[in-house]
């Protein structure tokens, strides 16, 4: 493994530690030792990849900012149907929020009033959401008499009710809960040779990209000290 390897593979860790460190603590009583603990190196390590906790919970929102673009780029590529695509992406979207810390302390570091921190997670949901309903109104498969402003507000305030209520009963992450809401609004919003050719529990385009776990990722000091040595912030 190269320095620059060791680095990358420390940079992710301190990550992924963070990520869970603000979801149980909340950004405010998130310590720094205790993310760099979590990534199995020191806190001198940490300031090497990030100057401050600012700093690092910003990179956890770009993380959870990146899953999101490439998951849906992914799951678009290889769905035929954009109403389709809208729905596995929703349902792929409530798996990462269920099982990748990265992207549930993403949501909530960017969304909530604590630490509000760029890019805006459920503002670009809401922009994808709103390319898609546009795509499938361009191919017909959109029912005529649809707001797509109304839809995308409706798909973005259920998927990100989702999240906040998930926090606490993990239930309302299950796909079953999503699956419910797409066959209540998939008869509304589409055309009535579109629905039939829908499957309101998703296709499984894609699988979810999960973020590795600390422990997967961490590197010793050793290592760490050799990457500090030979590559710069």
């Amino acid at each position: 493994m190269t320095k620059q390897e060791r680095a990358t593979r420390t940079r992710q860790a301190l990550i992924s530690s963070a990520a869970v460190v603000f979801e149980q603590h909340g950004y405010a009583q998130a310590r720094l030792t205790l993310i760099s603990s979590g990534a199995g190196v020191s806190t001198g390590a940490l300031h090497f990849h990030f100057e401050n906790k600012a700093a690092v919970a910003e990179a956890v929102v770009a993380e959870a900012s990146r899953g999101l673009r490439d998951m849906s780029a992914a799951i678009r590529r290889r769905t035929d149907s954009a109403l389709q695509a809208l729905v596995d992406t929703s349902h792929a979207l409530v798996e990462r929020l269920s099982g990748d810390p990265v992207s549930r302390a993403g949501f909530r570091l960017s969304c909530d009033g604590e630490r509000a921190a760029a890019p805006d997670l459920r503002m670009e949901w809401h922009h994808r959401v709103r390319d898609l309903l546009d795509e499938a109104a361009a191919a017909g498969t959109l029912a005529d008499d649809i707001a797509r402003e109304d839809a995308a507000a409706a798909t973005v305030a259920v998927t990100a009710g989702f999240e906040v209520l998930g926090r606490h009963d993990t239930e309302w992450l299950s796909p079953y809960r999503l699956t419910g809401f797409w066959q209540l609004l998939l008869p509304r919003l589409a055309a009535a040779k579109t629905l039939p050719l829908l499957d309101a529990a998703g296709t499984g385009a894609v699988a979810p990209t999960r973020a590795p776990s600390p422990a997967a990722s961490a590197v010793g000091e050793a290592e760490e000290t050799a990457a500090l040595t030979a590559e710069p912030t």
